[in-house]
């Protein structure tokens, strides 16, 4: 229920549930009471003036509530998230209620037309129901659409929010012990990569689909081999590859160093992810990297951008490093 909560405006979510449900029920009771008064069949089309179709008042009711309730909680619903901009929720919310209103007008008006004929042959729309019924559905809309507070409300990303917020005026150094990189290869090995493999995957598109269709998944999965990302802060360092893969969590208190490097990929067995013994290497390119030593012998070595994002990183997790070494401290988060 708490997360529902955090998503949707309750309030507004039964309502939403509850007016169209309440409506339908007015209808079908009205119905009923003047059911002595109206002839059966019902006519449900005209077509020139004449009415052409016809059906049972069991049906007619029946159908009626039904597109109120459908109908109303379509729109209605959309104005219940959260996340959606208030002017939109203010005008689901009108439309919702003046959709409603306006279903129910029709049907009054098509029952009221039939009052006190022996046969529904002779018929009628009750035009006066039908412009009266319209113009309050409009307006009971339209002032729907201005009263219905649609603010937003406090979340647990407020929550979050605040605490990090609280987090970093106690203790001013947070920030500077914080940093989130992406790296990436030169935009020259991504368009190599497109014409050694899409390019031939479009001229097979015709003759072998499948062959094609493999050769686009191989060069996305190429280019998402040369993407990092990079995230350090007091818990420690952490390296996604493409970005979302983890392929390395170092808590910061097993970190002995970090060196920024100049290094050739070749050297660590190419580019992407490599793991050789106790050295573990993501590179995207040759060129400024980290090294980081951790307490149990081994390396990891990461593509670190240009050499002063580089130096940059190497001075955060050496620091996020010696404060986790410090007798007594945490992480600090």
């Amino acid at each position: 229920m708490g997360k529902l909560r955090d998503s949707v405006d309750v309030r507004a979510l039964r309502f939403a549930a509850g007016f169209p449900l309440m409506l339908a029920a007015g209808f079908v009771v009205c119905a009923f009471l003047i059911r002595s008064d109206l002839p059966e069949p019902l006519a449900v089309r005209w077509s020139g003036g004449v009415a052409v179709d016809f059906a049972p008042f069991g049906s007619v009711v029946g159908a009626g509530a039904a597109l109120i309730v459908l109908v109303g909680w379509g729109i209605l619903v959309q104005a219940a998230p959260l996340s959606r901009p208030a002017i939109m929720r203010r005008i689901m919310m009108g439309t919702g209620l003046s959709v409603s209103l306006f279903i129910a007008t029709v049907l009054a008006a098509v029952l009221v037309g039939q009052l006190g004929l022996d046969s529904a042959e002779q018929a009628r729309v009750d035009v006066a129901v039908l412009a009266m019924g319209s113009g309050a559905a409009l307006g009971l809309g339209v002032v729907m659409g201005f009263v219905f507070k649609a603010d937003e409300r406090w979340s647990t990303d407020d929550d979050r929010a605040m605490e990090a917020a609280l987090a970093r005026e106690l203790d001013p150094d947070l920030a500077r012990d914080s940093m989130s990189l992406w790296v990436h290869a030169r935009s020259s090995v991504f368009v190599m990569i497109g014409i050694a493999t899409l390019l031939p995957a479009a001229l097979l598109t015709i003759a072998v689909p499948w062959l094609a269709a493999l050769l686009a998944a191989l060069a996305l999965l190429a280019a998402a081999c040369l993407f990092a990302r990079i995230r350090v802060d007091r818990a420690g360092l952490r390296v996604f590859a493409a970005g979302f893969v983890r392929i390395a969590d170092v808590p910061a208190a097993a970190i002995e160093a970090a060196t920024p490097k100049d290094v050739r990929a070749a050297d660590y067995g190419g580019w992407g992810y490599r793991s050789h013994g106790t050295a573990t290497a993501l590179l995207v390119s040759s060129g400024p990297a980290i090294v980081v030593d951790r307490s149990d012998g081994r390396t990891l070595t990461v593509s670190g951008g240009s050499a002063t994002t580089a130096d940059n990183i190497a001075q955060v997790i050496s620091r996020v490093a010696a404060r986790a070494h410090r007798p007594g401290s945490g992480t600090g988060m």
